[in-house]
C-alpha cells in the first residue's frame, strides 16, 4: 500500500491521546493528530524520530496526522486507520495463505445475532473454497520481553469482538482474529495477560471452545509503503 508524501519531524510529547507535538526538520513546532486510540505503550517517547504527512483540507482541525515512530529498530505504524486497508489488499492478494481464494471480500460489515449487540467486523469473505469468513483485524504495537503483544490498554471492545467471532464460529463461519504486527522486532505473538488479564483469559476460551482461529502477520514498512509480509508464531502459552 502506497502512502501519502511523509515529511521527517522529532516527537515531543503525546498528550490528551489524540495529539502530538513534533518538531520539524526547519525548527517548527506543529500539532498533528495522534489517530490511535490504545496507550501506545513501548512505541514513542519525547526525541524519537517520526514520520507525518499533510492534509491541504481546510474544513481538518490539524492538517497533520502522525503515521510512524522509529524507537530505534525500525518503524511502527501507529496510524491505525491504515492498517485494515493494508490487509484488505494482502487479501485480496492472497498474501495471507490460509484465507486465500475468496472471490468477494468486504470491509466493515454488520454482525447482527439475536442476543448480541450490532456490530461490524473489519472484513467477511464469501465465494470461497470453504465457509464464509468473519475477520476482526487489531493493529498491534507493542513489543516486551522479545514478544509481541496485545493489547497495550484494557480494552472491553476487543472482548466483545472475541465474544462475536465466538458466536459466528458457533453458527457454521470461520472465525478468525487477525493480529497484524505493525513494528519489526519480536519473533512470537501473545496476549498482554499483565495488562488486561479479562482479555487474555477470553481469547483463550474462544480458541479452544468454540474453534475461534488466530493469526498474526508482520505489516513492514518501507519508505514509501507498507505491505503484509510473513506469519509469525503465536504463543499463548
Amino acid at each position: 500500500m502506497n502512502l501519502p508524501p511523509l515529511i521527517d519531524g522529532t516527537i515531543l510529547k503525546r498528550y490528551k491521546r489524540f495529539l502530538a507535538d513534533v518538531e520539524l526538520p526547519d525548527g517548527r513546532v506543529v500539532t498533528a493528530h495522534c489517530p490511535n486510540t490504545g496507550s501506545m505503550l513501548g512505541c514513542w517517547r519525547p526525541g524519537a524520530p517520526v514520520q507525518l504527512s499533510h492534509s491541504d483540507n481546510p474544513r481538518r482541525k490539524l492538517a497533520w496526522t502522525l503515521e510512524r515512530v522509529d524507537m530505534g529498530q525500525g518503524w511502527i505504524g501507529v496510524h491505525t486507520g491504515r492498517t485494515n486497508s493494508v490487509v484488505g489488499e494482502a487479501l485480496r492478494a492472497g498474501r495471507i495463505v490460509s484465507l486465500a481464494g475468496y472471490r468477494e471480500i468486504r470491509s466493515e460489515v454488520a454482525f447482527d445475532p439475536p442476543g448480541f449487540e450490532r456490530a461490524r467486523f473489519d472484513f467477511m469473505l464469501n465465494e470461497g473454497p470453504g465457509p464464509d469468513i468473519w475477520i476482526e483485524v487489531k493493529n498491534v504495537t507493542l513489543w516486551q520481553g522479545g514478544r509481541l503483544l496485545f493489547p497495550d490498554a484494557v480494552t472491553q471492545r476487543g472482548v466483545k469482538h472475541l465474544e462475536l467471532l465466538a458466536e459466528a464460529s458457533r453458527r457454521g463461519y470461520r472465525a478468525v482474529m487477525l493480529y497484524a504486527l505493525n513494528r519489526p522486532e519480536g519473533s512470537s505473538f501473545s496476549v498482554a495477560d499483565e495488562i488486561d488479564p479479562v482479555y487474555g483469559a477470553t481469547l483463550r476460551r474462544v480458541i479452544k471452545q468454540a474453534g475461534v482461529e488466530v493469526l498474526a502477520y508482520r505489516i513492514e514498512h518501507q519508505q514509501q509503503t507498507m505491505q503484509v509480509t510473513e506469519a509469525v508464531e503465536v504463543d499463548l502459552n
